[in-house]
């Protein structure tokens, strides 16, 4: 039922009962003829209804079983006082028709009330839009324009049109991963030296660029990571390899876990010591270890991965060739000799019991949690010692493992609390914190804060 939309105030609700059969012109004519001259000529309802003052009167009959009922509805433009008058004088019909009847008023509403709470209620739905379209506003303008630039500098390399960064050429070190959105997310963090190998297959211009520069093979944390990182280990150089974190994708990591990916890489040789993994021979050692010679980094007229100037030396083989001076070779005795390394009698008797340990694991890659009481309170394998650690709920004063120190375990062992860590050698790694003593076969100490070489 729709009432007048003149009737801009309020609204006369009336239930109407007949005993007989009525219809609704008998109702409107019942209210105009029995109301005339009843309120006077200033409420009279054809000259109010003339005027616009009250809308159209809505009526609304149901008969059944020889009586009627129904409903008036009478939408008004007065005041409250006429109003209210209006109302009780529609409570003197008792004629519709020829049947007697009664008309009693519900209610008068205040359709202001009504459309105000509509408005109330709009007004929710459209600030809720609102909010939601505008969640975006608060991002910061700068970084925003940042990132749009550093993804549109994403170029095809090589025949085979491979994504990569703008850097690719220019830098000495190289991020290979798995797809093109690996390569976006790098690029949004600011890492322009990455290009993609697009599927399993390493393309020849990968390898290429593999032989030149430092590379490292960061892939997902899934099952298809771990079968393209086995193709890169076996068909180019790899001096590196960084893992997202288990059952994450490249593309999905934020720039503080992508940083702390990178920041946590391995050294090549301690990966494959750590996963058992085999390699063809492509992969190499670190950079860094390559180079100790004093050879150039890159290039320099020679192989990468010809043995270092002191090891053929060494084995009285002749002086390398490709661009180095000729000459006879330099005499055994010119090289550092390292001090002898300490008996077991002058360490301390904790770290003599930790050697001990270390000599019953050798060569088996496993890794021994030790409690405060000095016992052995885990024994797990090298590759999952890390995950272990840092789930591990019970106190580790100590680890003691067949392996090579990497910062990323160490991080986790300061996590933990422990004091002491017993391996094999250090691998490259940063800054080590004051409260961890790392003790290893080829360097029997390391002062607590020192920088590892």
């Amino acid at each position: 039922m729709s009432s007048d939309p003149s009737a801009a105030k309020y609204q006369i609700r009336a239930r109407i009962a007949a005993d007989g059969v009525i219809e609704k012109p008998d109702v409107v004519g019942a209210v105009f003829g029995q109301t005339e001259g009843l309120l006077g000529d200033e409420l009279d309802l054809r000259d109010l209804q003339k005027t616009g003052r009250i809308g159209r009167i809505e009526v609304e009959i149901d008969s059944r079983k020889g009586k009627s009922e129904g409903e008036i509805i009478i939408p008004s433009s007065l005041d409250q006082v006429e109003t209210a008058i209006l109302a009780s004088g529609l409570e003197t019909v008792d004629r519709i028709g020829p049947c007697r009847a009664k008309i009693e008023v519900i209610s008068v509403e205040d359709i202001r009330i009504s459309k105000r709470q509509k408005v109330v209620d709009r007004a929710k739905e459209i600030l809720a839009k609102l909010q939601e379209s505008s969640k975006g506003v608060g991002i910061d303008l700068t970084e925003s324009v940042r990132k749009a630039v550093q993804v549109d500098e994403i170029t095809s390399y090589g025949p085979e049109h491979l994504p990569a960064g703008p850097n690719i050429d220019q830098a000495d070190a190289l991020i290979v991963v798995e797809g093109r959105s690996d390569v976006l997310n790098l690029l949004r963090c600011g890492i322009k030296n990455c290009i993609a190998v697009e599927g399993t297959s390493v393309p020849q211009t990968v390898k290429d660029l593999s032989r030149g520069k430092t590379v490292t093979a960061f892939t997902d944390g899934d099952r298809a990571g771990e079968l393209i990182l086995r193709e890169m280990l076996q068909t180019m150089d790899v001096d590196f390899v960084a893992r997202a974190p288990r059952g994450s994708e490249v593309e999905e990591l934020t720039q503080k876990q992508l940083v702390k990916c990178l920041r946590n890489k391995l050294p090549i040789n301690q990966y494959l010591e750590m996963t058992g993994f085999e390699s063809t021979g492509a992969s190499r050692a670190p950079m860094e270890e390559r180079h100790e010679g004093g050879g150039p980094q890159h290039g320099g007229g020679r192989d990468d991965r010809s043995p270092r100037r002191d090891d053929r030396m060494d084995r009285g083989g002749p002086p390398p060739q490709g661009g180095q001076r000729e000459g006879p070779p330099r005499p055994p005795q010119s090289l550092p000799v390292p001090p002898p390394p300490p008996t077991a009698a002058q360490l301390p008797p904790d770290l003599q019991h930790y050697f001990g340990l270390l000599d019953g694991i050798e060569n088996s890659s496993k890794c021994l949690l030790i409690g405060p009481e000095d016992t052995v309170v885990a024994e797990v394998a090298v590759k999952d010692m890390i995950d272990t650690l840092a789930q591990f709920s019970q106190p580790v004063k100590a680890l003691v493992f067949d392996g090579v120190v990497s910062q990323r375990l160490i991080d986790v062992a300061h996590e933990k609390g422990v004091g002491t860590v017993v391996a094999n050698r250090v691998g490259a790694i940063g800054k080590i914190p004051g409260t961890i003593r790392v003790v290893t076969r080829q360097e029997l100490a390391i002062p607590a804060g020192a920088r590892t070489p």
